[in-house]
């Protein structure tokens, strides 16, 4: 039996230990997924985009994204539903590729969810310090800036992470259910400003409608159009794979995990392509470069009320983000730690919580430290990159394991035949393209010191290179 079938016929619970706890339904994997997505992207990134690479025509870059999006997810529909385990496109890897491909896509994905905690809870830091400001109780600011910007500490920033912390410590169950609650607080912000956009839309705004052409490099080498547009804006859409890492705990993975992922990513792809028309129709693309261009936009308008709310939906928005993304981390280690390709201690599970305390604890306060010390601009935007080299993995894994593994059962398939992984390949391989080449070469480097510590420690004390 080859390293393939061992990881397809290994069980969910490892043996001698101690299994996470099956309680997620179809409809709570669905809101896990919109809980990860619908937040930085729709509330910062749509008027960034619009405003210096796209211009209204952002809508046609989240529509891009969105179709790149869709072939990889069906791809994990499918892996989710035939390999399982709760490792995400590091377990596809492995059934597909073997071990050392599937430890750089999972030290990739370490990378991308740790990095996008940090980066979220500052933005989270900035609305909420802004809150408190309007009402009378600012924050001293050199509790509220790293060392780098001029100040002490991001406190605001640490603070949320270590909360989350304690959140999941606690239990998926109840995380999903406070994931729930935030959900439907944002859907309802977006509502909000669905209705009053509508009453005023000036068509005026959408001309020209593609400023930044559909792709160009300028001088300075920074690209614009819509196809770079769809690079960034990709980013709002980074989550639904989160989904996939929860096989373990849905009660009945073969059936729920696909639809959450597929649910979730259809729901948000509706709500972007939406909210970005209106949001370039009530106000000039060409001032929505601002930390919060749904709230300025209706600050614009002098609709102050529907501001503020929007303001609250942001808070609650990045809070639900955070919080799927710091779950998929800690499961995805849990899962390598299983394999063998991180130490044991990190595969620990708490009896009583049924969840991994030990990665949860030691993530949360490395994310918490580099949230309130570093600024990780930079580095946030190694998450695209990242997310989209998985994706193609993923989308390589399905006709991988088409072709080694016919009889596996498929309870989802996807559909056309190898059409669509091969679209799925080519799409997202195409937006890596599109990113600077600076990302590139920070991402290589990140990944040789994976390889560094998979050649030092992992190759020895694999359990399938054991076995």
């Amino acid at each position: 039996m080859n390293v393939k079938q061992l990881w397809a016929k290994k069980p969910l619970t490892p043996e001698g230990g101690t299994g996470l706890r099956r309680c997620l339904s179809a409809f709570d994997l669905t809101l896990l997924g919109v809980g990860a997505i619908i937040g930085t992207g729709i509330f910062v990134l749509t008027g960034h985009a619009a405003a210096t690479q796209a211009g209204p025509a952002v809508v046609l870059s989240f529509i891009v994204a969105g179709l790149a999006c869709a072939f990889a997810a069906l791809a994990y529909a499918e892996l989710a539903a035939s390999v399982g385990g709760v490792g995400s496109a590091y377990g596809y890897s492995y059934a597909a590729f073997g071990e050392l491909l599937a430890w750089i896509i999972g030290w990739d994905l370490i990378l991308e969810y740790g990095v996008s905690v940090a980066a979220v809870a500052n933005g989270w830091s900035g609305y909420f310090s802004t809150a408190l400001a309007s009402i009378g109780l600012p924050i001293p600011e050199a509790l509220t800036k790293g060392p780098a910007a001029g100040g002490l500490i991001n406190l605001p920033a640490v603070g949320i992470i270590l909360a989350l912390m304690v959140m999941l410590i606690v239990g998926i169950k109840q995380s999903a259910r406070l994931n729930t609650g935030m959900v439907f607080i944002k859907v309802l912000t977006i509502t909000v400003f669905i209705v009053v956009a509508l009453f005023n839309i000036n068509p005026a705004n959408w001309h020209p409608f593609l400023p930044f052409g559909w792709f160009d490099t300028l001088p300075d080498g920074k690209t614009v159009g819509v196809l770079a547009g769809a690079s960034l804006v990709f980013f709002a859409y980074v989550g639904f794979d989160a989904v996939s890492t929860a096989v373990e705990e849905a009660k009945d993975p073969q059936r729920d995990v696909p639809k959450g992922i597929l649910w979730s990513l259809v729901f948000c792809t509706i709500i972007y392509i939406v909210v970005s028309g209106l949001l370039t129709g009530i106000t000039h693309y060409s001032t929505l470069n601002v930390s919060s261009p749904v709230a300025f936009a209706l600050q614009q308008l002098g609709i102050n009320w529907a501001a503020a709310l929007v303001a609250t939906g942001v808070i609650t928005g990045l809070t639900t983000v955070m919080l799927v993304l710091y779950y998929a981390l800690t499961r995805i280690i849990l899962g390598m730690a299983r394999d063998g390709l991180l130490p044991p201690f990190f595969a620990k599970v708490n009896e009583k919580t049924q969840t991994p305390v030990r990665n949860t604890v030691i993530c949360g306060v490395i994310m918490a430290v580099g949230a309130g010390l570093v600024p990780l601009g930079v580095l946030a935007e190694l998450v695209n990159v990242g997310t989209l080299a998985a994706f193609v993995m993923v989308c390589v894994g399905v006709i991988v394991m088409r072709k080694t593994q016919p009889d596996l059962p498929r309870p989802f398939k996807m559909p056309g035949g190898l059409i669509l992984p091969i679209l799925g390949i080519l799409s997202c391989g195409a937006l890596i393209a599109f990113l600077p080449v600076v990302t590139h070469i920070r991402f290589v480097l990140w990944l040789l010191v994976g390889m560094v510590i998979y050649f030092a420690y992992s190759i020895r004390h694999s359990k399938l290179r054991n076995a």
